[in-house]
């Protein structure tokens, strides 16, 4: 994060197969906590969210999109590995091209600085786990629909 506070535009998509969702886990080594958090990143001036949610899973994932589709926006204050962060989150849904993705019990990607595990979970398997899910509303959000 930069040392000058900002709020951070962020776009994140909410693959999904069956009744679940596809959810990268992290961790904050601060809070020495494990946590969930759909795939996607940050958007970048002159950019569409929904490209960006294009360019952030073929640089993470190495995966195609399709489909890409705005649902809804959420506000996120938070602090991760110490710093305090505010973004605004685009929630998309959309699709992989390569349909074998939708067969891996486990996807291997990669973000800024850290390597993650992307997992498919249902709401339920998500409320039951310790780890959250990131950001902050989006579990009471996607409960609602």
């Amino acid at each position: 994060m930069s040392s000058v506070p900002r709020i951070r535009p962020l776009a994140i998509c909410l693959f999904s197969r069956a009744d679940k969702i596809l959810v990268a886990e992290y961790f904050d080594r601060v809070k020495n906590e494990k946590f969930f958090r759909p795939v996607g990143g940050g958007i970048e001036f002159g950019e569409y969210a929904s490209d960006a949610v294009a360019r952030e899973t073929f640089e993470e994932l190495g995966a195609a999109v399709r489909n890409v589709r705005y649902l809804f926006t959420l506000e996120n204050l938070f602090e991760f590995n110490g710093e305090r962060g505010h973004e605004i989150v685009l929630v998309h849904d959309g699709a992989f091209v390569d349909e074998s993705l939708y067969a891996r019990e486990v996807l291997y990607g990669r973000d800024t600085n850290d390597e993650f595990e992307a997992y498919w979970k249902s709401l339920n398997e998500i409320r039951r786990d310790t780890r959250p899910l990131y950001p902050y509303g989006l579990l009471e959000r996607l409960s609602r629909t």
